[in-house]
């Protein structure tokens, strides 16, 4: 395996938990993060979305040492020029930082959803998947915070440093699914983390509302905890105005979007992965490509869609523009127009 290659596997698998960096000394006989009661989604040990386990440590090295048709990204992706946020915003208005992390700005109160600020999505920081772009508002520039939503622990959705940098200036609530506290708390041992299961509601202030419901996908920090932390997306509301998050989702037949549209929307803005699929035999179940973005669009019954997850950390195969071009095509054969499905990049805004 030449020196790319290893880099790339190295990288990759420390971010999809298939390797034994973070966490190689744990015993899969005890949950190292959540002791609780069986549920529907919880065995006592590990957590399931009711889906089969597919991949494992041979599927990632099948797919790292395989003939592929990788793209690799450019050393530097140009950005839209980095946005200055106001203190507060009454209505709506959300800053793509990057990949999958937001600054939303929702009633008042100034929310981050999985805000990644480090070089590199890895638990290493000079190996692994490293960003291309600078996130789209500075730490400096991001108003204070009140709160931080975390969909779960992939290293390119949970930052243990971002978050303790938050923790020092802001000390923000910090609102995740079951499991994830105990990681952060690791950390930072006063971070005020507050954890949550599918359906709970959680109110962030008396007009603003997050509810974490399921998502197709699963956690890892390691080698020996996959699912032992739960995953989630986020339903965010203020006034009539809701917004569905997810931060990471395969498809899988589409029917959890079809339930969670009929139980919870119409809604006026998705905000969806639309990167990271490529090959599709090895990430379908757990990332969607844009056409099936575009499908979720429509099970969730949203007005409006903004897509994320792309351009700025290379995890998978596809090209660094490959996410928007495809997005097109979906819409243009789903007969949606253009402006209904926006990809994000960092420092772009929208605003309700």
């Amino acid at each position: 395996m030449n020196r790319r290659k290893l880099l790339s596997f190295v990288g990759l698998t420390a971010l999809l938990g298939s390797t034994g960096v973070a966490w190689a000394t744990l015993s899969r006989a005890r949950n190292p993060y959540y002791q609780g009661p069986v549920t529907d989604h919880f065995d006592g040990l590990s957590f399931s979305d009711g889906r089969p386990v597919t991949k494992g440590l041979i599927d990632v090295w099948r797919w790292q040492t395989a003939k592929r048709d990788r793209e690799p990204f450019p050393e530097h992706y140009p950005a839209p020029p980095q946005d200055k946020p106001p203190a507060s915003v009454d209505g709506v208005r959300i800053v793509h930082l990057g990949h999958a992390s937001f600054l939303y700005q929702i009633g008042g109160r100034n929310l981050l959803i999985d805000p990644v600020y480090a070089e590199r999505a890895s638990p290493l920081s000079f190996i692994g998947p490293k960003r291309v772009n600078a996130p789209g508002v500075a730490f400096a520039d991001l108003p204070k915070i009140d709160a931080v939503l975390i969909t779960h622990n992939h290293y390119d959705h949970l930052d243990i440093e971002t978050l303790a940098d938050l923790h020092a200036r802001d000390a923000p609530r910090m609102i995740m699914p079951l499991g994830n506290d105990t990681i952060v708390k690791a950390r930072v041992p006063d971070a005020r983390t507050e954890a949550f299961d599918w359906g709970d509601r959680v109110a962030l202030s008396d007009g603003v509302a997050a509810t974490l419901v399921p998502s197709y996908h699963w956690s890892a920090r390691g080698a020996l905890d996959r699912r032992m932390a739960l995953w989630c997306s986020f339903i965010i509301e203020t006034g009539a105005t809701r917004i569905f998050h997810v931060g990471d989702t395969g498809y899988h037949d589409g029917s959890l979007y079809e339930r969670l549209g009929a139980q919870h929307g119409p809604f006026r803005l998705a905000v969806l992965p639309i990167g990271a699929y490529e090959p599709r035999w090895f990430m379908w179940d757990n990332h969607m490509n844009p056409q099936e973005a575009v499908k979720v669009m429509r099970s969730l019954r949203a007005e409006q869609a903004l897509g994320h997850h792309w351009g700025t950390f290379q995890l998978t195969d596809e090209g660094v523009g490959r996410p928007p071009e495809a997005l097109r095509a979906a819409l243009a054969e789903a007969g949606l127009p253009q402006e209904s499905f926006l990809p994000m990049r960092p420092g772009l805004s929208w605003r309700a």
